[in-house]
């Protein structure tokens, strides 16, 4: 049996089929989304979902759906499904499903009377190009497929409508068409592996309407252009390969091409696979050869921190050092464009957070201890060393090296962590001065610095960091420990922060921290009795004030939820790790039960994958963006973890 299936019972309840999505891309950007029921719920979803870099930097839905009939005998099944206003779903195709699995490739098997239709589905690897296998398994008579492309040529945040400027041209080519709504988006090329006749039928489908976007509290209704319908015979036995793409192909090769896609795809079939699989989708070619990590999808683009935090799991948890360099080469070109206050010429956004160049250090520590410290030196002992100099130079805009050896950050009027959520143009969570992520961060950052240089034979710049990790490790302890044993999450001047947070389970982590074993043992204890749930870290302890776990609502209701009680996978992987190395093996059959929090969600929300956020509240529902580019790296590097533990000597 497969380790992603679902029966007949699963697929055609629409309460269980509708909550599972599934994601594929194409590793250049583009994807293709919905749910395991093929309706569309997310204006984020999309039968093919591309960048246009000539219009915004936004991805657009070009071709929505496509629905399949089955005929026989004159008499028409459709197997597609929508929701339209008033809960009103058609032409429920749903009910026809038999069972669903996605081992190699996502697969449908659907059952009218005596036929058994088999689809399957793949992205092309860096084409903007999906692929649909359609194989008639069983048919006692004759058998026609009609097919109807939904099309919206629109941007992933909007919504298209029935109106007089869509273009209804189209024009024939290989076993297909080829047809452009509006000016300025590229061709969508629709073509079939077999000759089939096309009938001009332009009309508009009005009132789809997108549930999750109902629960966000956003407008949830728009209007699809169906240009007409393809049709053509099929024979049991036979398959017929359908492309939608920005670029045209030769239709002879359909076949071969879906055939050489799923060889190249690995199979899903245990927790690990999954992820595997989840961690390739982040991946970003551009045709300038840059290498990026997305931070997640749908709606998600290539952040900076969230690239130094999720990039040593993303690779090198999954042995693929090459590339984490090919990712750091981009990376390290815009860190030094922005530290030189040159234009930036890579899509990395947000690399003028004041943390950005700490997490860095820290993703190249861990490339250190994955290939050793010779290589590592080879490839980044001369960015370690200016990143280092930078700070202490005090060059970056909004980070401060004080005398008693901490870093001082504004926050105030514009949110700098990770924890960015804003409302009414404010940080919900205002974190400023001295803030205790950053410190651990800058501790573990100067003695890993230190450490290399004296391997270089650099030994003053070597003494001149101990010196300056000595004055931070004892200005961090007065600063951020308090009498009950957690530390402060930020302080500026007269102004502590008592809420008990998880940004202080980073000094317990890292491998270089400025507090002893008790006091690490003292955070430790804390995080596990307030923040600790089978999803990771709360963002905020339940004693705490301001204490919201639920993740539900409008927009401004979710932005004041976002960092006050959500649970994070990735503040769990750092919470696993900081058990592993204060308890060592005897924490393993812990961390061990932890991982069966995650593993359950491989075939609950985005099949394969981890959402964005939970709630901190049972039954901890997944939330946000269907997968997160920081949750997975981290529960990959913690499983990398385990296996070191569990085979050390």
């Amino acid at each position: 049996m497969s380790y992603l299936r679902f029966e007949k019972a699963v697929m055609t309840n629409l309460e269980e089929s509708l909550r599972r999505e599934l994601l594929r891309t194409n590793r250049s950007g583009a994807y293709s989304c919905s749910t395991l029921a093929d309706c569309n719920t997310r204006k984020y979803h999309g039968l093919l979902v591309v960048p246009v870099p000539e219009i915004d930097d936004d991805n657009h839905v070009l071709l929505s759906s496509l629905d399949v009939t089955v005929i026989q005998h004159g008499a028409e099944f459709n197997l597609g499904l929508h929701k339209y206003q008033g809960n009103n779903f058609s032409p429920n195709g749903h009910k026809y499903i038999r069972e669903f699995d996605c081992d190699k490739v996502p697969t449908t098997l659907y059952r009218v009377g005596g036929v058994l239709l088999k689809k399957e589905v793949v992205f092309q690897h860096y084409e903007d190009r999906i692929l649909i296998r359609y194989t008639l398994v069983d048919a006692h008579s004759a058998t026609t497929l009609r097919f109807r492309p939904f099309l919206a040529f629109r941007s992933v945040r909007q919504f298209t409508h029935e109106n007089s400027t869509a273009s209804r041209e189209y024009y024939p080519i290989d076993n297909g068409i080829k047809t452009c709504m509006y000016a300025g988006y590229p061709d969508l090329y629709m073509q079939f592996s077999k000759k089939n006749e096309f009938v001009f039928h332009p009309d508009w489908y009005r009132g789809v309407e997108y549930p999750k976007e109902q629960e966000r509290g956003y407008a949830s209704n728009e209007d699809l252009y169906v240009p007409g319908y393809f049709e053509m015979p099929i024979k049991k036995g036979e398959s017929i390969v359908f492309s939608a793409s920005t670029s045209s192909i030769r239709t002879g090769g359909l076949k071969k091409l879906f055939d050489e896609e799923v060889e190249e795809r690995s199979p899903r079939d245990n927790f690990f696979h999954c992820l595997v699989n989840a961690a390739h989708q982040f991946h970003k070619h551009e045709k300038n050869d840059d290498r990026y990590l997305l931070s997640g999808y749908p709606w998600f683009k290539s952040r900076a921190r969230d690239t130094f935090v999720s990039l040593p799991g993303l690779t090198l948890a999954i042995d693929e050092q090459d590339y984490f360099e090919l990712v750091m080469k981009t990376a390290e070109k815009g860190l030094r464009e922005f530290m030189e206050e040159k234009n930036l010429t890579v899509k990395i956004y947000e690399i003028e957070q004041p943390d950005v160049p700490l997490w860095a250090v820290w993703a190249i520590q861990q490339y250190a201890k994955h290939v050793g410290n010779a290589r590592c030196i080879e490839m980044y002992g001369k960015l370690l060393q200016d990143i280092v100099k930078y700070i202490i130079d005090g060059r970056h805009p909004n980070l401060r090296l004080d005398d008693n050896g901490l870093l001082y950050t504004n926050g105030r009027d514009k949110a700098v962590t990770w924890m960015n959520s804003t409302a009414n143009g404010r940080p919900v969570v205002p974190r400023t001065g001295y803030i205790v992520e950053f410190n651990a961060l800058w501790y573990n950052a100067i003695k890993f610095c230190a450490a290399l240089a004296q391997e270089t034979g650099d030994t003053d710049f070597a003494s001149d960091l101990e010196r300056r990790a000595e004055l931070c490790k004892e200005s961090f302890v007065k600063t951020f420990l308090n009498e009950y044993g957690y530390l402060l999450d930020y302080v500026d001047g007269y102004m502590m922060d008592w809420s008990v947070r998880p940004n202080m389970i980073f000094a317990v982590a890292f491998d270089y921290s400025p507090l002893n074993q008790e006091q690490k043992k003292g955070v430790l204890d804390v995080c596990t009795r307030e923040l600790l749930t089978p999803k990771g870290l709360r963002s905020l302890s339940p004693k705490s004030g301001g204490y919201n776990p639920m993740y539900v609502g409008p927009q401004t209701q979710r932005d004041y939820a976002y960092h006050q009680g959500t649970a994070w996978p990735w503040l769990g992987g750092f919470y696993m790790e900081a058990c592993l190395k204060l308890y060592k093996r005897t924490r393993l059959r812990f961390i061990e039960r932890q991982m069966v929090g995650y593993e359950d969600e491989m075939n609950y929300h985005a099949l394969g994958t981890i959402s964005e956020l939970f709630d901190g509240n049972p039954p901890f529902h997944g939330r946000g963006g269907m997968s997160f580019a920081m949750n997975v790296a981290e529960i990959l590097r913690t499983l990398k973890l385990l296996e070191k533990y569990t085979y050390q000597k």
